[in-house]
C-alpha cells in the first residue's frame, strides 16, 4: 500500500458546534458544512497542508454510512499530533485552543524523550497533541 492519506475524518455529536470550534477557535480554513441536502451527508472539510484536510462528520452519519451501530466514543484511541518549530509555538496553540473552549488535558511541559508537548481535547474529546520534537521539526510549506 501506497501512503496516500488525503483525510482525516472526526467523528462529531454537533456539526456546527464542532465547525465553529475549528474554524473560528482555532483558525482553521473551511468553506462550511456541505452536503446538508443530503440524508447523512452533512460534512465540514478544513484544509490542513500539502493536500491533507480534516473532515468532521456526525457519527451518527459515520455509523450509518459503515453498518457499525453507535458506540461510546474514547479519547483514547489516537491522537491528532500537531508538531511545531518551538516551545514558544506550542505554548500560543495551547492557549489558542483553551480560548477556543477546549479542555486542556495535559499543560505543555518537558517530555522525557526531549521535546515539550502538551494535550488538549476539542469539543468531542478528540485529543490533540501539541509538540515541538527538535528531531522531527516541521516543514515549513505554509
Amino acid at each position: 500500500m501506497k501512503p496516500r492519506i488525503s483525510v482525516l475524518t472526526l467523528g462529531v455529536a454537533d456539526l456546527e458546534k464542532s465547525v465553529e470550534f475549528y474554524q473560528n477557535g482555532l483558525g482553521l480554513t473551511t468553506e462550511g458544512i456541505i452536503g446538508k441536502e443530503f440524508e447523512h451527508g452533512a460534512v465540514a472539510f478544513f484544509d490542513l497542508q500539502s493536500g491533507l484536510k480534516l473532515a468532521l462528520w456526525p457519527r451518527k452519519s459515520i455509523a450509518n454510512d459503515t453498518g457499525i451501530p453507535l458506540q461510546a466514543p474514547s479519547s483514547l484511541e489516537f491522537t491528532i499530533g500537531h508538531n511545531l518549530t518551538s516551545k514558544e509555538e506550542v505554548n500560543a496553540v495551547m492557549d489558542l485552543a483553551e480560548k477556543a473552549g477546549a479542555k486542556i488535558i495535559k499543560p505543555a511541559t518537558d517530555t522525557f524523550w526531549g521535546g515539550y508537548a502538551g494535550y488538549f481535547q476539542d469539543p468531542d474529546g478528540h485529543l490533540w497533541e501539541i509538540v515541538y520534537n527538535p528531531d522531527l521539526l516541521p516543514e515549513e510549506d505554509y
